[in-house]
């Protein structure tokens, strides 16, 4: 069976990001180290898949749209508990919205600070 490991996209923070990520998803550090321009790279997630957070230290912060992924709509996150990670994304200082029902599930919406969206599903 194939599945989806991990996804790799550059965010002005890292740590931050990281953080906010265990905050929200309950996730896990796996692995931090110097990334290939001289910034850093850290694995946050799950035992199976995780998001490779990446910065460049050749890049400015104001410059990093420029080198970011702009085709990408949303990272879409299956959760347990709607209303619990609702909570923990207002509790983080983010605003979620776009709420959805539908079948076979709900869903909300929300931007991290690189303006990055995540689509919050549950199909419970």
């Amino acid at each position: 069976m194939n599945r989806l490991e991990h996804v790799n996209f550059t965010v002005t923070n890292v740590d931050k990001t990281a953080s906010m990520l265990q905050d929200v998803f309950g996730w896990k550090i796996r692995w931090t180290g110097p990334s290939m321009a001289g910034g850093k790279t850290i694995h946050v997630g799950t035992d199976n898949e995780y998001l490779a957070l990446y910065t460049r230290a050749d890049i400015p912060a104001r410059d990093l749209e420029q080198h970011s992924a702009s085709n990408l709509n949303h990272l879409g996150v299956h959760v347990d508990d709607l209303d619990d990670v609702e909570l923990r994304v207002k509790n983080a200082g983010y605003t979620p919205g776009n709420y959805g029902d539908y079948e076979p599930g709900r869903r909300f919406y929300f931007f991290d600070d690189d303006h990055i969206e995540y689509e919050v599903v549950s199909y419970q």
